[in-house]
């Protein structure tokens, strides 16, 4: 057994797919190995990415997988010989496709299993070799990769990848494997730096794999290629007296862009600082690809590091190249910022007739009237200022209109707050602005301030009805229009800002306009389809999930209490008896139908003391209950519903629910519906798993 090397050698890959692709890669590579039994489950793998390399080290590959024993299945043994006994055609097949003679009956034997006797062949099947199998498991790892468009080069006949390849490395231990793919024969002969050491790397042995490269100027491994960034990136800023924002998505892409990262500091003329930070931010972080410095109190300085892809012996003179650059993208910033400020947001606006929306939804003109009808609304549930709130839905499309948020697309929001604060908007308008793109991604912060909240929402809220309205939900992997963000967005903020919110009748308010009566209905499933995800990343079981989204709640805020007051019913003593009774009362009601609800519970037709033992526990409970739905207080409410675990397992001892007598029968089912409707009212507990 020996470590097992691939490496893809290419033109320079897309960097912000390169870390999924080599997780794919590896991944996939893996598995096949693993399931053609050459390599063990668990086995280490390690992973090398650079912007001109996709490389795999899996250690401990077979030469030649072990033999292993095979069992094929043929006909029961009741169709396998007919009424004299002899073997039938089903049979005869079956020893023919085995390669069996029927007079050789003897390898074939009988198993009894508990749905009766089959015939059953085994052979001991010889292993694959890996020389045999690699290409084909090389062909299925690269089949899987998350590539949306393949390229072809030079005539077309050498099939098709990320980007053009231009060499294959394929060794098991110090042996090159067989491996010819895209017009090229694997060896053990990698490259190093592009500038550094263009010429062939010699890979004696998959071991020295990374150490190899390192001598070429190329840090294989994307780990430790991050790491190194952030150092640099961190010891150039504590040079000039700064600390570096690294910010992650910028971190990893820096670390696809280059193969032997060395910082280089730059600065910029400090008269740009009066143009807002966040301006300056995107310039350098968005369109640079550099990384911002901050003083001690956390203000923008004028310098920036960026990460060059190679150690020039004469540094400032690629200093002096980033410098300009940015130079150039700061002067183009500042003249829109201060031409921007020439015409009031307000005025821009009106502009916003002009800007179609959707075709069948109108202009934004149209969609800003909508949302101001629901932020106003919005705002009357928050407690939110009113005026404040629809003034701020008023403008808050308006700096889509405006230069630099035509250069600069990202700050869409940002500029609007900025803008309206240069024309002497009240502070809670411009923030209102700056908050309704919040949140803008999973994991984003929210709207701090209910005015933000309320034009949050009320925008996403019209998106969903108008969008689906016309359109419909989103199928696939496509979203043009980002309806799974916005929906999950909506979830967000009324559960983590805690908002008591009934989005039934929201959605009823966002969809008046459209006039499609089940089109509510159709948004809150849709909102309430992003919530499993949402809750299964904070470690929540899908059969609580299940119980609690099974009831629909329409307060999303009591959703998320019933959830968690569930999660901690299951580990109470009682729960395991209480969820084994649910699941029977709802199976007994189930096949009742309409019997099941046709009486009230009636104490005269009781004919077991375990019966009235168990309308009084939940009379008892019943009326504990409603104070607990009111102040919202599951858990409370869970804590009670346990007492009912003595008086339930009590009354299934004594009591027969389907008795003869069809008046005490239907009682006894009216009243299990009592007792199920109050387990209802935190979850169908019936759905958990024992």
């Amino acid at each position: 057994m020996s470590a097992l090397l691939i490496e893809i050698g290419t033109e320079e890959l897309p960097p912000r797919s390169l870390a999924a692709l080599s997780a794919a890669f590896g991944e996939n590579l893996l598995k096949g190995l693993v399931e053609t039994g050459l390599a063990d489950a668990g086995v280490n793998c390690d992973l090398f990415a650079s912007p001109r390399r996709l490389a795999v080290r899996v250690a401990d590959v077979r030469a030649a997988a072990p033999a292993r024993e095979v069992e094929r299945r043929g006909p029961a043994l009741k169709a396998a010989f007919d009424a004299n006994g002899q073997p039938t055609r089903a049979l005869l097949g079956f020893a023919q496709s085995c390669g069996v003679d029927v007079a050789a009956l003897e390898t074939i034997e009988t198993v009894e299993t508990g749905k009766g006797a089959w015939l059953v062949h085994r052979a001991v099947q010889a292993g694959d070799t890996l020389a045999a199998a690699l290409p084909r498991l090389f062909d299925a790892a690269l089949k899987a990769l998350p590539i949306d468009r393949r390229m072809r080069w030079g005539d077309g006949e050498h099939g098709e990848f990320v980007r053009p390849v231009h060499w294959l490395v394929a060794l098991h231990g110090a042996r090159m494997m067989e491996l010819t793919r895209f017009g090229l024969t694997a060896g053990s002969a990698s490259r190093g730096h592009r500038f550094h050491h263009p010429q062939p790397v010699a890979i004696d042995d998959a071991g020295q794999y990374e150490t190899r490269l390192a001598a070429a100027h190329v840090v294989a491994g994307f780990a430790e290629r991050r790491a190194r960034v952030a150092q640099c990136v961190e010891q150039a800023a504590a040079a000039l007296g700064g600390q570096a924002v690294v910010d992650e998505a910028l971190l990893d892409e820096v670390t696809a862009l280059v193969e032997w990262p060395v910082a280089i500091a730059g600065a910029f003329d400090a008269g740009f600082l009066e143009v807002p930070a966040p301006v300056l931010i995107a310039a350098m972080r968005d369109h640079q690809k550099y990384f911002h410095v901050l003083d001690a109190d956390g203000r923008l300085l004028a310098h920036f590091i960026t990460v060059a892809n190679l150690d020039s012996p004469e540094p400032q003179r690629v200093r002096a190249g980033n410098e300009r650059v940015l130079r150039a993208r700061l002067a183009d910033a500042r003249y829109f910022w201060d031409t921007d400020r020439q015409r009031p947001l307000i005025d821009r606006a009106a502009a916003l007739d002009g800007v179609v929306y959707e075709q069948r939804l109108g202009t934004l003109a149209d969609k800003t009237l909508r949302v101001e009808r629901l932020a106003g609304l919005l705002a009357g549930e928050l407690g939110a200022d009113a005026a404040h709130t629809v003034r701020a839905a008023r403008l808050a499309k308006a700096d889509l209109l405006t230069h630099m948020v035509g250069e600069f697309p990202e700050l869409q929001g940002v500029m609007g707050a900025y803008y309206a604060a240069h024309d002497g908007e009240p502070a809670p308008v411009c923030t209102g602005i700056r908050e309704h793109y919040l949140p803008r991604h999973a994991g984003d912060g929210l709207a701090q301030t209910r005015e933000g909240l309320a034009l949050a929402l009320a925008d996403r809220l019209d998106t969903l009805a108008g969008i689906i309205g016309v359109a419909g939900t989103p199928g696939g992997d496509r979203d043009p229009f980002g309806l799974r963000r916005a929906a999950l967005a909506v979830a967000r903020m009324i559960i983590e800002a805690e908002l008591p919110l009934d989005l039934p009748a929201l959605l009823d308010a966002a969809a008046e306009p459209f006039n499609k009566p089940d089109l509510p209905a159709q948004v809150f499933d849709f909102v309430l389809d992003r919530l499993p995800a949402y809750y299964d990343a904070q470690g929540l079981r899908p059969d609580e999930i299940d119980a609690v989204l099974s009831q629909k709640p329409g307060l999303l805020l009591d959703l998320d209490r019933r959830l968690r007051a569930v999660a901690g019913f299951r580990r109470l003593p009682a729960a395991a008896s209480l969820i084994a009774a649910n699941k029977r009362i709802a199976n007994i009601l189930a096949k009742a139908g309409d019997e099941a609800h046709a009486a009230a519970v009636d104490a005269a037709r009781f004919e077991s003391p375990a019966e009235g033992a168990l309308a009084d526990a939940l009379g008892t409970a019943e009326a504990h209950a409603a104070g607990c739905v009111q102040r919202g207080d599951f858990v409370a409410l869970c804590e009670q519903l346990a007492t009912l675990r003595e008086p339930v397992d009590a009354y299934f001892d004594a009591v027969m629910v389907m008795a003869d007598d069809a008046a005490v029968r239907r009682n006894r089912l009216a009243l299990l519906a009592r007792l199920h409707r109050l387990f209802l009212a935190v979850a169908d507990l019936s759905r958990l798993q024992g």
